[in-house]
């Protein structure tokens, strides 16, 4: 069974998938604990900054701000990572990932555990119903942001 606080803190990262979604964004939100305490909060923001690299996770670690080090840091979110995402997890060290689900796009789960990332999956409906809305409200906007591989 899950702990319940990642429950806790992967609804608050579908809170922000939320927000970049009525930002008219991509539905992606993550959140960054360290010991148990909440650090950072952030969704992505590709379509609203205009920046490709603004994925959700990218803005969580960059509103945490510097650290010495990752070492008691879980990172939730809402979309399986992906390269550029999971490869920063490995940068940084972060040593758990708490995931909202992986059904509408696969990600790198596989690199994250090769690179010994603990990583829970969630299969967390909500995130599912969200990412599937807007995939099919805007497929073109999902093609660009997954550089139109097909991941699924």
């Amino acid at each position: 069974m899950a702990n319940p606080d990642h429950r806790h803190y992967l609804q608050l990262a579908l809170a922000e998938a939320s927000l970049s979604y009525d930002e008219g964004g991509l539905p992606i939100g993550a959140v960054m604990t360290e010991n148990g305490q909440l650090v950072a909060v952030g969704h992505n923001q590709r379509v609203q900054n205009g920046d490709p690299t603004a994925h959700g996770e990218m803005d969580c670690l960059r509103k945490a701000g510097r650290r010495p080090h990752y070492r008691n840091t879980t990172l939730y979110t809402t979309l399986s990572p992906c390269m550029m995402c999971a490869g920063t997890i490995v940068q940084f060290g972060i040593p758990t990932v708490v995931i909202g689900e992986n059904e509408s796009f696969k990600g790198n789960i596989q690199f994250l555990k090769a690179h010994g990332v603990e990583v829970l999956l969630m299969d967390d409906a909500g995130c599912k119903a969200l990412m599937q809305k807007f995939i099919c409200e805007k497929p073109d906007l999902w093609d660009e942001d997954i550089a139109g591989r097909d991941q699924v």
